[in-house]
């Protein structure tokens, strides 16, 4: 796997349209960088896999929660 995947690419792993991608990057949710004249971006590979490793967290703080709340 190359280290710097384009948007398209993360839309693919993530099983997400382009447009979702574009806005996890534009809300600062999953780190990106701009690469060339016209400004693409691109994602480190370690960066998605971040990402998601703190999207697993989030669900487990989420379902903690709920099971604390239903005690």
């Amino acid at each position: 796997m190359p280290r710097f995947l384009t948007l398209a690419d993360v839309a693919e792993q993530l099983q997400i349209n382009s447009p979702a991608a574009y806005a996890l990057v534009r809300s600062g949710e999953l780190k990106a960088i701009q690469v060339g004249g016209r400004g693409q971006w691109r994602v480190e590979e370690k960066m998605l896999e971040q990402y998601i490793e703190e999207r697993y967290a989030e669900a487990s703080r989420v379902i903690q929660e709920s099971r604390s709340k239903s005690v």
